[in-house]
Formats: C-alpha cells, structure tokens, sequence
C-alpha cells in the first residue's frame, strides 16, 4: 500500500488560524516514530511559477515515485485543481492512480509499453512512451486490431543511451508515421546534463532534438525537467516536465533555490542519554565522546530512509538536524529505527523525552541532507520511509 492510499477521508481540518486545510494519513502520530510534512500549496506554488517562466509553453507535472515521496494522490489533486493538465509517471500503476485523481488529464507513462500490456493501456486511458521499435510495432499491431484511437508518445535517445530510439531511426519513422494515423501525441527525450547548463552536451541535444521536431511537424514536444527548464526557451519546446523542483529540490545546483520549500521532517526523541567520557554511541562503536555527552535518540532510521551514510564518526561529522533550535549533529551508525544526536551544547532542561528533531525544515533542505549523506535529493525525497505519519496541508 502506498502512503497515499491510507489518508483518512475524515481528516480534513481548518488549523489554528483558521486559513489552512491539513489532511492526514499513514499511522496515527503517537503509534509512529516521525512526522512527514507536505505542503501542498507550495507545490502549486512552485508548478505555477514554472508554468510563467515557460509561457507559452505548457507545464505538465512528474508525479511518479507516489509523487518523489509526497504522495501521488494528494499531489496529483493540487495540481490538477492548480490547472496542470499532464502528467508523467513511470509505470501503468503509478498512472492508474493519477487517472482516479484526474480523470480528464493526460497521462503518460515513461517507462514504455511491457509485452502484452497495449489493452491494458487503452482500458485506463494512460499513455505509454515508447522507446524502441518493437514496442511501436506491438502498440501498432493493438491499435489496428482494436480500432482503439488512443495516443502514445515517441521517445528519442539524444545522448542518455538509457531508453529511447535511436536517431537515425527517426527520419524513416517520421516518413511512415505521418503517413498514416499513428496516434503519436508527443515526441520527447531527456536531458543528461541540464543541472550543469554550461555543458556542451545540452546544446548538442537541443540540437538534435530540434531536428526530430522539424521531422514531426505539429506534433507536440517535450524535452526539458526542473533543470532543464532554466536552460532557456530553446531547451522549452511544447511541453516541459518538471519533477524535482515541483517538490522544493534546487534545479540549479550551487545557485540560490529559486522553488519554495515542501517538505518538512521531525522525529520524535524518545530517549535522552548521559555518555561518559570515552563512552561509545551505536554499533561498531564509530563514535566515541570526546568529553561528558548528552545525546537525544531519535525514532528514525535507514528503515524510514535517513540513510546510515547520515551517521558521524570518528574524524566525520554526521548530518545536521535542529534540536531546541539549535544545529546539532548525529553522532554514530544510522540504525533501522534510531539515530543519536549529540545535544551536549544544548541548555540543562532544554530538551525532554516526546520533543522532536528536525530532519528536513527550516534551514535544513533536501539538497542540504543530500549532500551531507553523499547523494542527491531525488533520492532523499523517494526513499521518505512508510512508517511515517503524514501531514498534506493546503
């Protein structure tokens, strides 16, 4: 079951001041160890201002991976409400969700059309983009057998070399296509290096997608993500897909975050320690307190997604999470359900059993996390464990 799928229809609420609506759903808050935050509106927030910065261009929304973590439900409503009329997904159950949610939008689905599956696609109105011939023939083959008038999109290889055709495939396929009525309703690739707008490889993409625009002629295209977007109008096309930053993640690594902020993560300390000098933290003793240590254990762990690589030891400092409203760092091995932080600077009494740490919030960023833990904030985002009670605000 996916979090999404648990909200309780019952949970609507005005908050305190009367002005915002926060739905909830996963485990109840006091039978689960953290709290995850969504704030639906920022999300909106920042579709809208991607939609203005590539008008007249259309803005569509990428909500696979149950929406990078947030709850493809929820996540889906918002935007469909905001005005976003497509969206992309990565398989035919992740669009199954999105079709209940917005039954009039257009739905794609990146990850291409499984043996067999054609009929199934046609049944829940999702789109499959096909990336390889034999994929077209099958989708062809249904289509004339069926009479079945739905549309797909074409997905060309610019220089990924993951999934897609080639382009050498694509003068002959334009020939034969717009020939006959194929029911190709968009042709697209993928940038490999937009986070980096300087490199070469996104001009020559540009390029040889531009050519596969002129070869499909009034068919709409796509080719830009989050950061593909601020390349500038050339990398824009029809249509751009943003993901990322749709959720607060920097498009534009090393630069001020031009996205508002979405996500927010405490965990509930259950436990707070003395450590003598010299006293060991966690397993394979990684961390040893230098002096007298206070530490706050806290109800998450690599099982809820805080990865072990967040964990400090000797000679390296652990993430950062904020404690009392203070900085502070984990100290020792990431477990499956508890991290420890070194609360040692903090002020006698600052800190009680049933307080929260924040995780992610405030000045603390997905992108800030990601680094810390020597990843990228994509997967922060979809790793944000099941086990968490969950808040969508709006």
């Amino acid at each position: 079951m996916s979090v999404s799928e648990s909200i309780s229809p019952d949970s609507d609420a005005i908050d305190a001041h009367g002005s915002r609506r926060s739905t909830s759903g996963g485990p109840a808050d006091l039978e689960t160890g953290a709290i995850l935050s969504i704030d639906l509106s920022a999300i909106t927030t920042n579709w809208r201002s991607l939609a203005s910065r590539v008008a007249p261009a259309e803005c569509a929304a990428v909500v696979k991976a149950d929406a990078y973590g947030c709850g493809a439900e929820p996540v889906a409503r918002a935007l469909a409400d905001a005005g976003c009329r497509v969206f992309f997904v990565a398989s035919l159950a992740e669009a199954r969700k999105v079709r209940a949610i917005a039954p009039n939008a257009t739905v794609y689905a990146l990850n291409g059309l499984p043996p067999g599956s054609a009929s199934a696609f046609a049944d829940a109105d999702v789109r499959p983009v096909i990336g390889s011939l034999i994929e077209l023939a099958e989708w062809d083959a249904y289509r004339a057998a069926s009479q079945w008038r739905g549309g797909c999109a074409l997905h060309f290889d610019t220089g990924m070399n993951r999934l897609g055709l080639s382009l050498d495939e694509a003068p002959a396929l334009a020939t034969r296509l717009n020939s006959q009525n194929h029911g190709i309703s968009l042709v697209m690739s993928h940038f490999v290096c937009s986070e980096a707008p300087a490199d070469p490889l996104n001009e020559r993409q540009i390029e040889a997608f531009r050519d596969v625009r002129l070869l499909f002629r009034g068919v709409t295209s796509s080719l830009a993500n989050s950061s593909g977007i601020f390349i500038g109008a050339s990398a824009h096309g029809d249509l751009v897909r943003p993901g990322y930053a749709l959720y607060g993640g920097n498009p534009l690594p090393g630069q001020p975050n031009p996205m508002k902020a979405a996500i927010g993560l405490k965990g509930r300390i259950v436990q707070i320690r003395n450590v003598p000098q010299g006293g060991t933290v966690g397993y394979g003793a990684a961390w040893t307190a230098p002096s007298p240590a206070k530490i706050a254990v806290v109800s998450v762990g690599y099982a809820d997604g805080y990865v072990r690589a967040a964990g400090g030891a000797e000679g390296r400092p652990g993430a950062q999470v904020v404690v009392a409203g203070r900085h502070c760092h984990v100290v020792g091995r990431i477990s499956m359900d508890l991290s420890t932080v070194d609360i040692t600077a903090l002020p006698e009494h600052a800190v009680r059993r049933g307080d929260f740490a924040t995780l992610i919030g405030g000045d603390i960023t997905i992108d800030d996390l990601a680094a810390w833990t020597g990843t990228i904030g994509y997967e922060v985002l979809t790793n944000l464990g099941a086990r968490y009670h969950r808040v969508w605000t709006q």
